[in-house]
Order: C-alpha cells, then sequence, then structure tokens
C-alpha cells in the first residue's frame, strides 16, 4: 500500500481521493476518479498525461472553477494549508483565489479581458486583496511587469491585451499571478500556444520566479521535456487517475507504470534525426462515461494479465518514495 507524506509544515496541498463528474443529458462523465497527492512548500510539482486525462480538471476542482451547470466534485478532500477547500464559502474562496493560490491559464488572450488595459487588471488584483490605494496598485502593477522582465514595463502598463505579442501576454498573466505573492501557483499547459524559443523563455521565468519568491508550482504539461528541466516531482495520470508519483529522477531512470513507459518511448530523439519512426502506443483512451473494471490502461498494455482486467490496480510504492498503480509494478521496472 502507499505510504502517504505524513501531513506535516512543508505540506502546502494535500488531495485525498478527489471526484468530479461532468453531467450530459443522458451520461455522466467520471473526469476523475479519486485521485490523491500533495505538493509541499517551495517545491515544483509536474502533472503530466495525454489530453482528457484530468490535469486541467484537477487544477479546475482545486480552485472550484468547475462550471456550475454540469459539473461538481462528488467526493473528496483539498486541503491547503490545513483548510478544505471544498467545504469553504463562495465569499471564502474568492479570497484565497488570486491571493494565495494564483493559476496561469493556457490562452491569456481568453484569460485577459480586452477592454481594459494589463496594468488596470493587475492593479485590481492587488486591490481586491490588499488595502492599496489606486496609485500604489498602479506602481505595483509597474513593478510586477518589471519583475516578469516586461521591455518597457512603463508603456505596456497602459498597453491593451491586443497591442501584445502572445509571449508578452503570457508575461502580464504571470505578473498578475504572482503580484500578491500566492503561496501556490498553478501553471496550466503555460506555453502552448507559443513558439519554442518564447516557451523556453517563459518556462525559465517561472523557474526564475519560483526560485526567488519561494511559491510551490504546480506544472501542467504533455511535455515530458519540460517536466524533466523544471520539475523536482512528477505525477502521471491516465484516464482521470493517477497511475504513477516519483521524482523526476526515479520517474526517467526506472519508469514503473507501462503508460509511462510508452510516453518516453514516444519522445523524439534528435540524436537519432528521423531514422527510425515513433512508437506509438495502441488502442485508444477508455470512455470515461462507462464504469471502468480493472485497470484502465490494460487494454492497452503489453504487459496485461488475467487480474488486470478484473480488479482495479491501487497506487502503491514500488520503492521508497516511487509509487505506481500496476499489478507488475516490479516487473515493469526490471524490463
Amino acid at each position: 500500500m502507499l505510504m502517504r507524506d505524513s501531513i506535516g509544515d512543508d505540506v502546502l496541498l494535500d488531495v485525498r481521493d478527489l471526484e468530479t463528474h461532468f453531467y450530459g443529458e443522458e451520461s455522466v462523465t467520471r473526469a476523475l476518479g479519486g485521485i490523491s497527492f500533495q505538493v509541499k512548500k517551495g517545491e515544483t510539482v509536474g502533472v503530466v498525461g495525454e489530453s482528457g486525462c484530468g490535469k486541467s480538471v484537477t487544477a479546475l476542482s482545486i480552485l472550484r472553477l468547475l462550471p456550475k451547470l454540469n459539473a461538481k466534485t462528488v467526493g473528496g478532500e483539498v486541503r491547503f494549508q490545513g483548510r478544505d477547500l471544498l467545504q469553504l464559502s463562495d465569499r471564502e474562496m474568492r479570497q484565497i483565489r488570486g491571493d494565495q493560490i494564483a493559476m496561469i491559464f493556457q490562452d491569456p488572450m481568453t484569460s485577459l479581458n480586452p477592454v481594459y488595459t494589463v496594468g488596470r487588471q493587475i492593479a485590481e488584483a492587488v486591490q481586491i486583496h490588499t488595502n492599496a490605494s489606486r496609485s500604489d496598485a498602479m506602481a505595483k502593477a509597474k513593478e510586477m511587469l518589471r519583475l516578469v522582465r516586461m521591455a518597457d514595463p512603463e508603456r505596456r502598463v497602459n498597453s491593451y491585451p491586443h497591442e501584445m505579442s502572445g509571449g508578452m501576454r503570457q508575461r502580464a498573466m504571470i505578473a498578475m499571478a504572482l503580484a500578491c505573492s500566492p503561496e501556490l501557483l498553478i501553471a496550466d499547459e503555460p506555453t502552448t500556444a507559443l513558439d519554442v524559443t518564447i516557451q523556453a523563455q517563459i518556462l525559465r521565468l517561472i523557474v526564475d520566479l519560483k526560485e526567488r519568491t519561494g511559491t510551490a508550482v504546480m506544472l501542467i504539461t504533455h511535455d515530458l521535456g519540460v517536466v524533466a528541466e523544471t520539475c523536482q516531482r512528477v505525477i502521471v495520470m491516465y484516464a482521470g487517475r493517477i497511475v504513477e508519483q516519483a521524482t523526476v529522477t526515479d520517474l526517467f531512470a526506472r519508469p514503473a507504470h507501462p503508460y509511462t513507459q510508452g510516453l518516453m518511448r514516444s519522445v523524439p530523439d534528435r540524436r537519432r534525426g528521423r531514422q527510425r519512426r515513433l512508437p506509438e502506443i495502441p488502442g485508444i483512451v477508455p470512455s470515461l462515461r462507462e464504469p471502468i473494471v480493472g485497470c484502465s490502461f490494460a487494454p492497452r498494455c503489453p504487459f496485461a494479465t488475467g487480474i488486470c482486467s478484473e480488479q482495479t490496480p491501487i497506487l502503491h510504492d514500488v520503492e521508497p518514495g516511487h509509487a505506481a498503480a500496476c499489478w507488475r509494478a516490479e516487473e515493469v521496472v526490471g524490463a
């Protein structure tokens, strides 16, 4: 069995058995199937997996930003500094969002208000959570734009989002997220819409700011290369569940789940150029609208045996600090 970390002073976020469902007219999609993990103070945790595995839903569930008409967290706890966020009132939750927990979304163009200047939007975030005057809040906005290395912050503070490039808008989003010195920053695919050069700059900026401010970071991505360069620990998700957790070093050296191995084999090896075809994981992700019996990865897994299709594997320690939800994890590591 997986031994949970003790809830000490170093644990900032403790998610326990989180379940989230989406409701359609004739079906229920079980987006999260009872996931548990922790984020410690000052660390960077990567959450990886292919599209639709539940990464973004996890972030939205933590911050209670799910669409209320058709989505609901139906079970579990989200403890932040000992308080269960799922039990707080809407007013209490608004005080935490943007102040103690901040989020950077995938597309800054849809996250920034097009009719207000960037400076006003950052200043407004400061005023909501502090007693700063408007002039002090605007001074803080300029300071934050300078901190995220925005060119000519005195001028850009009066710019509208459409007047900025994608990389500049993302820097503005980071400035807004960090304006109130949050203890946890959730970055949901923060470089998806950017070209490769700007991606590297934004990731380096997030890491530098994290080291400077001590903010813990939960980085959601599908890019294992990004995880290897920026994170200390990794959570691998598949079909709404966590299938593996480990330090970056252990995960890349000894992946213990067949899905993790498949993801790693699918990463292009630039040293080999185009000499070989990238391996692919056969099959498709199971529908989350139907109950899954056994291991959700079993139909696609080369290690699967009878028990894999009959019983759901429990996340357990393969070695200290390295857990996998696989009946044959020890054999997978050996292979």
